[in-house]
């Protein structure tokens, strides 16, 4: 199945191939779409790479069964994750903030992290400045899959425990 790479496209839109279901890989990369809610229509993507988010919901992604990798840098205006426990394929998930947030110690503040917890096959995990109100690692630790996890900004000590769970759990 081909790959389609979009990079900081000028269109207001987002451009839908012919074929969308023969696209296994799709990047959008810093383009000025006011919306991605067409990515429904690619439900066999099997990997997935944002940077710069602008819906206010996952709701998009809900459709993408068959999703395996989904990295986002960059959704200002989520803070619900629930539409993300529907992709129970899912093996490594990446959220994170701008580079510039993380420097100026600015976060992005989810709801929750359950939605992530309950995904099935969740093998790793990266969560840059994406922290819950809490800034605790602890509905992560009921993540059945999960086996390697980085994080950061989160509340002292919590990186550490989860590495250490982490550990404990691969010795198992």
């Amino acid at each position: 199945m081909p790959d389609l790479d979009l990079v900081r496209d000028a269109a207001k839109e987002l451009p839908v191939p012919h074929e969308p279901l023969v696209v296994a890989s799709l990047r959008i990369w810093h383009c000025n779409y006011r919306s991605l809610r067409d990515l429904a229509l690619f439900r066999n993507l099997v990997d997935l790479e944002i940077a710069g988010y602008p819906d206010e919901s996952f709701e998009a992604l809900t459709g993408l069964v068959r999703l395996e990798r989904l990295r986002v840098l960059h959704m200002p205006n989520v803070i619900d994750l629930t539409p993300i426990a529907s992709l129970s394929r899912l093996r490594y998930l990446s959220l994170q903030t701008l580079p510039s947030w993380d420097a100026s110690g600015m976060v992005m503040e989810v709801r929750s992290l359950k939605p992530i917890a309950s995904l099935p096959e969740l093998a790793e995990l990266e969560l840059f400045g994406v922290v819950p109100p809490s800034r605790r690692i602890d509905d992560l630790l009921r993540a059945p899959a999960l086996r390697k996890a980085r994080v950061s900004k989160y509340a002292h000590g919590e990186p550490e425990r989860l590495a250490k769970a982490l550990a404990a759990r691969s010795q198992e």
